[in-house]
């Protein structure tokens, strides 16, 4: 018996079974129950259920408060603005309203239906394209042990009031494959302000870090007092420590293999550099000098002037739950000014150029010479393969020679070549000779 006869066996009953008598209708719902096979209160359950007249539900309909015209601006917003999650672009909404005015067609309503959207509107309506946009990336790096007795351990939470605490990390740009020499990414954040810096170096040399920070301190626009890295021995070396104790600033590193120690500088890896660049292989000079210029112009104005950041303010734990609370959220430049202890001059000039350049065509740029970048990428990276002829020979020098050259090649971080008896440019790399 199929489910169709009994719904239309039970309609052809209901009719009588509702006007009978009590007596007739145990007589109607015996016969009910032999008929569909149901047990008796189950069939009183139906019969009673049969009695409630069926209303066709509708769904509520809800006059739309936000039309197409505001999420297209909106969407056009979070696209420029590198796809910041709702709360930051809320405020960026706010900020680069000048801007917004100019190249899209605003009317006095949807400006305020702008500054009114609510983030969780905006999760709603951006829910489609962030399923596009998902991606995972991971660094290399390795840890040293140079000077670990002398540079103490940070593990205590962040609480400065004032610019110029930072930390430091490098992010390794070598593709598929770790072998030979390729760029890092040399990366610092203010913790109070959320200011980041970044450099691009080839290899991971202690001189040439060394230099690259020398370079970041001097286009901060605030005074370097504490420089906190992880255990890699591109930061915990002699030069290094040498200069943090000569230019009096703090040097403190994390516990090794605790990434929760460096979580400032973790996060904006992802945002300023990975995000960004991927996990390709980049190796040569044009790359270097490519990604310095996006790093030292464009990027650096995009992302400390009119990107917003918040800061965590406290952390409450409530049972097995925690709840963090958050400030509101400010750029790096808008804090900088609130603490009245950055550079004056530079930050003069820095908020000059906030009033005179557009972001969504600083934004065009920044993608432009990205896609410039990703063509220096070095895709089919093989390692070199071991010449036995070569390695046998030792390229002609003798053995202490070449302890010392792969000493230097692993103390600096740097490719050492010479040439071997056919004339041929070998290099030595780890104590080991490739051609």
């Amino acid at each position: 018996m199929t489910k169709t006869f009994r719904m239309n066996y039970l309609k052809a009953i209901y009719p009588r079974y509702r006007k009978a008598s009590k007596t007739l209708k145990s007589r109607i719902l015996d016969e009910f129950c032999r008929v569909c096979g149901y047990h008796r209160k189950y069939a009183i359950g139906k019969l009673r259920l049969s009695a409630k007249p069926s209303v066709a539900r509708t769904a509520r309909r809800h006059p739309k408060t936000y039309d197409s015209a505001v999420l297209r601006i909106v969407a056009a917003i979070w696209e420029a603005a590198n796809y910041p999650w709702s709360a930051r672009l809320k405020e960026i909404v706010r900020l680069w309203l000048p801007w917004v005015r100019k190249h899209f067609p605003l009317t006095p309503e949807i400006e305020k239906k702008l500054l009114r959207i609510s983030p969780s509107t905006i999760d709603r309506c951006l829910k489609d394209r962030k399923q596009k946009l998902k991606r995972r990336i991971y660094g290399r790096t390795k840890p040293g042990t140079l000077l670990k007795h002398h540079i103490p351990i940070k593990t205590d939470h962040w609480d400065v009031k004032r610019p110029g605490f930072v930390e430091v990390d490098l992010v390794s740009h070598s593709g598929n494959c770790a072998s030979g020499e390729f760029l890092y990414s040399l990366n610092l954040t203010d913790i109070y302000s959320s200011w980041v810096e970044t450099r691009a170096v080839m290899g991971k040399g202690e001189t040439g870090v060394l230099n690259a920070l020398q370079q970041i301190r001097q286009s901060l626009p605030f005074e370097l007092l504490g420089l906190d890295s992880d255990n890699g021995s591109e930061f915990l070396n002699h030069h290094l420590w040498r200069y943090c104790q000569n230019q009096k600033i703090q040097f403190t590193r994390s516990r090794p293999y605790k990434k929760d120690d460096n979580a400032h500088i973790e996060q904006k890896n992802w945002t300023h550099v990975r995000k960004l660049l991927g996990w390709d292989r980049y190796d040569s000079l044009p790359a270097l000098h490519a990604i310095n210029d996006l790093y030292q112009t464009d990027l650096r104005l995009f992302m400390n002037l009119y990107q917003p950041s918040v800061r965590l303010l406290k952390t409450t734990r409530i049972g097995s739950k925690l709840k963090r609370l958050y400030d509101k959220p400010k750029t790096p430049l808008d804090r900088l000014i609130a603490s009245k202890q950055a550079d004056p001059t530079k930050l003069a000039q820095l908020i000059a150029l906030r009033e005179s350049v557009d972001p969504f065509e600083l934004s065009r740029t920044v993608n432009h010479k990205l896609e410039q970048i990703w063509r220096l990428a070095h895709h089919r990276f093989q390692p070199p393969k071991l010449s036995q002829s070569s390695a046998d020979s030792t390229a002609g020098l003798s053995k202490v020679e070449a302890q010392t050259l792969n000493q230097i090649s692993q103390t600096f971080g740097i490719q050492v070549y010479v040439k071997n008896k056919k004339g041929e440019l070998i290099t030595l790399n780890h104590g080991k000779i490739f051609t």
